[in-house]
Protein backbone atom coordinates (compact mmCIF):
# COMPACT_ATOMS: atom_id res chain seq x y z
CA UNK A 1 0.00 0.00 0.00
CA UNK A 2 3.27 2.51 0.40
CA UNK A 3 3.56 2.40 -2.94
CA UNK A 4 0.64 3.41 -4.24
CA UNK A 5 0.89 6.66 -1.72
CA UNK A 6 4.08 7.60 -3.33
CA UNK A 7 4.61 9.60 -6.35
CA UNK A 8 5.10 6.89 -9.19
CA UNK A 9 7.96 7.36 -11.30
CA UNK A 10 8.47 8.20 -14.90
CA UNK A 11 8.97 5.07 -15.64
CA UNK A 12 5.75 3.44 -14.33
CA UNK A 13 3.36 6.77 -14.81
CA UNK A 14 5.42 7.71 -18.37
CA UNK A 15 4.52 4.24 -20.27
CA UNK A 16 1.04 4.21 -19.02
CA UNK A 17 0.52 7.65 -20.40
CA UNK A 18 1.90 6.40 -23.96
CA UNK A 19 -0.39 3.35 -23.61
CA UNK A 20 -3.41 4.88 -22.96
CA UNK A 21 -2.95 7.35 -25.83
CA UNK A 22 -1.76 4.82 -28.15
CA UNK A 23 -5.93 3.24 -27.05
CA UNK A 24 -7.31 6.44 -28.05
CA UNK A 25 -5.18 6.93 -30.98
CA UNK A 26 -6.51 3.33 -32.10
CA UNK A 27 -9.71 4.22 -31.39
CA UNK A 28 -10.25 7.08 -33.34
CA UNK A 29 -10.41 9.75 -29.98
CA UNK A 30 -8.64 12.63 -28.83
CA UNK A 31 -7.86 13.26 -25.50
CA UNK A 32 -8.49 16.73 -23.65
CA UNK A 33 -10.01 18.38 -20.49
CA UNK A 34 -11.21 21.56 -22.41
CA UNK A 35 -13.24 20.03 -24.77
CA UNK A 36 -15.83 18.37 -21.96
CA UNK A 37 -16.39 22.20 -21.38
CA UNK A 38 -18.39 22.32 -24.87
CA UNK A 39 -19.98 19.31 -24.32
CA UNK A 40 -21.20 20.22 -20.90
CA UNK A 41 -22.03 23.58 -22.46
CA UNK A 42 -24.08 21.48 -25.13
CA UNK A 43 -26.09 19.19 -22.91
CA UNK A 44 -27.37 22.77 -20.94
CA UNK A 45 -28.55 24.15 -24.35
CA UNK A 46 -25.66 26.26 -25.70
CA UNK A 47 -27.04 25.42 -28.89
CA UNK A 48 -29.52 27.98 -28.74
CA UNK A 49 -27.24 30.75 -28.51
CA UNK A 50 -24.56 29.59 -30.50
CA UNK A 51 -23.45 27.50 -33.69
CA UNK A 52 -20.63 26.64 -31.83
CA UNK A 53 -22.68 24.43 -29.54
CA UNK A 54 -24.05 22.20 -32.38
CA UNK A 55 -22.68 19.06 -32.56
CA UNK A 56 -23.36 15.37 -31.32
CA UNK A 57 -22.30 15.70 -27.63
CA UNK A 58 -23.06 11.99 -27.13
CA UNK A 59 -20.38 11.02 -29.20
CA UNK A 60 -18.23 12.85 -27.03
CA UNK A 61 -19.50 10.76 -23.54
CA UNK A 62 -16.41 8.89 -23.02
CA UNK A 63 -14.58 12.09 -22.13
CA UNK A 64 -16.90 13.34 -19.70
CA UNK A 65 -16.48 9.89 -17.91
CA UNK A 66 -12.65 10.94 -17.90
CA UNK A 67 -13.45 13.95 -16.64
CA UNK A 68 -15.54 12.66 -13.70
CA UNK A 69 -13.02 9.68 -13.00
CA UNK A 70 -10.08 12.97 -12.59
CA UNK A 71 -12.52 14.69 -10.50
CA UNK A 72 -13.16 11.61 -7.97
CA UNK A 73 -9.60 10.75 -8.40
CA UNK A 74 -8.48 13.96 -7.37
CA UNK A 75 -10.65 13.75 -4.06
CA UNK A 76 -9.37 10.53 -3.47
CA UNK A 77 -5.59 11.11 -3.62
CA UNK A 78 -6.04 14.56 -2.06
CA UNK A 79 -8.57 13.18 0.70
CA UNK A 80 -7.49 9.70 1.08
CA UNK A 81 -4.00 8.72 -0.15
CA UNK A 82 -2.21 11.78 0.57
CA UNK A 83 0.24 11.09 3.57
CA UNK A 84 2.29 14.38 2.84
CA UNK A 85 1.18 17.50 1.18
CA UNK A 86 4.50 19.32 1.21
CA UNK A 87 6.66 19.77 -2.37
CA UNK A 88 9.95 19.70 -2.39
CA UNK A 89 11.01 22.80 -3.91
CA UNK A 90 13.93 24.70 -3.36
CA UNK A 91 14.70 27.47 -0.02
CA UNK A 92 15.57 30.27 -2.79
CA UNK A 93 11.85 29.50 -4.19
CA UNK A 94 10.33 29.04 -0.87
CA UNK A 95 12.35 32.07 0.35
CA UNK A 96 11.08 34.65 -3.09
CA UNK A 97 7.29 33.15 -2.61
CA UNK A 98 7.14 34.25 1.42
CA UNK A 99 8.75 37.68 0.16
CA UNK A 100 5.76 37.87 -2.18
CA UNK A 101 3.40 37.07 0.74
CA UNK A 102 3.09 33.35 -0.12
CA UNK A 103 3.98 31.96 3.87
CA UNK A 104 2.10 28.11 2.62
CA UNK A 105 5.28 27.79 -0.08
CA UNK A 106 7.03 24.58 0.59
CA UNK A 107 4.44 23.76 3.93
CA UNK A 108 1.41 23.29 1.51
CA UNK A 109 0.57 21.44 -2.24
CA UNK A 110 -0.91 24.53 -3.62
CA UNK A 111 -0.72 27.66 -1.89
CA UNK A 112 -3.02 28.54 0.70
CA UNK A 113 -3.31 32.19 -0.11
CA UNK A 114 -4.90 31.55 -3.34
CA UNK A 115 -6.84 27.91 -2.46
CA UNK A 116 -8.13 28.44 1.07
CA UNK A 117 -11.98 29.77 1.95
CA UNK A 118 -10.25 32.74 3.50
CA UNK A 119 -8.67 33.79 -0.11
CA UNK A 120 -12.40 34.25 -1.58
CA UNK A 121 -12.84 37.21 1.18
CA UNK A 122 -9.53 39.03 -0.10
CA UNK A 123 -11.23 41.53 -3.58
CA UNK A 124 -7.51 40.95 -5.25
CA UNK A 125 -7.37 37.63 -4.78
CA UNK A 126 -10.93 36.85 -6.15
CA UNK A 127 -10.11 39.54 -9.21
CA UNK A 128 -6.72 37.47 -10.25
CA UNK A 129 -8.67 34.17 -9.54
CA UNK A 130 -11.61 35.42 -11.85
CA UNK A 131 -9.27 37.04 -14.54
CA UNK A 132 -7.31 33.53 -14.33
CA UNK A 133 -10.15 31.44 -14.46
CA UNK A 134 -10.78 33.34 -17.85
CA UNK A 135 -7.78 34.07 -19.47
CA UNK A 136 -7.18 30.09 -19.01
CA UNK A 137 -10.43 29.74 -20.86
CA UNK A 138 -10.20 31.78 -23.66
CA UNK A 139 -6.54 30.72 -24.09
CA UNK A 140 -8.16 27.07 -24.43
CA UNK A 141 -10.19 28.00 -26.71
CA UNK A 142 -7.93 30.16 -28.90
CA UNK A 143 -5.30 27.24 -28.79
CA UNK A 144 -7.97 25.12 -30.45
CA UNK A 145 -7.33 22.55 -26.74
CA UNK A 146 -5.87 22.55 -23.26
CA UNK A 147 -2.19 21.96 -22.27
CA UNK A 148 -3.28 18.33 -21.45
CA UNK A 149 -5.11 17.86 -24.95
CA UNK A 150 -2.00 19.70 -26.93
CA UNK A 151 0.84 18.79 -24.94
CA UNK A 152 -0.48 14.88 -24.63
CA UNK A 153 -2.91 13.74 -27.35
CA UNK A 154 -1.35 16.53 -30.02
CA UNK A 155 1.69 15.49 -29.73
CA UNK A 156 1.16 11.77 -29.29
CA UNK A 157 -0.41 12.44 -33.12
CA UNK A 158 2.43 14.33 -34.03
CA UNK A 159 0.55 17.69 -34.81
CA UNK A 160 2.52 20.88 -35.80
CA UNK A 161 -0.36 23.02 -34.09
CA UNK A 162 0.09 21.37 -30.60
CA UNK A 163 3.70 21.43 -30.50
CA UNK A 164 3.64 25.31 -31.49
CA UNK A 165 0.73 25.29 -29.06
CA UNK A 166 2.92 23.32 -26.29
CA UNK A 167 5.74 25.82 -26.96
CA UNK A 168 3.28 29.22 -26.49
CA UNK A 169 2.24 27.66 -22.93
CA UNK A 170 5.71 27.30 -21.78
CA UNK A 171 6.55 30.63 -22.85
CA UNK A 172 3.69 32.17 -21.52
CA UNK A 173 4.26 30.30 -18.23
CA UNK A 174 7.72 31.16 -18.26
CA UNK A 175 6.74 34.77 -18.98
CA UNK A 176 4.02 34.90 -16.07
CA UNK A 177 6.45 33.37 -13.57
CA UNK A 178 9.51 35.80 -14.06
CA UNK A 179 7.76 39.11 -15.03
CA UNK A 180 3.79 39.37 -14.29
CA UNK A 181 3.49 37.10 -11.28
CA UNK A 182 6.27 39.85 -9.32
CA UNK A 183 3.96 42.86 -10.54
CA UNK A 184 0.98 41.43 -9.50
CA UNK A 185 2.00 40.31 -6.09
Amino acid sequence: MDSILQPWPWYVSGPLIALTMAILILLGKRFGMSSNLRTLCTIAGGAKAADFFKFDWKAQRWNLIVMIGVLIGGYIAANFLTIDDTVAISSNTVNKLNALGFHSAGNAYMPTEFFANEAFSNPKTLFVLILGGFLVGFGARYAGGCTSGHAISGLSNLQLPSLIAVIGFFVGGLAMVHFIFPLIF
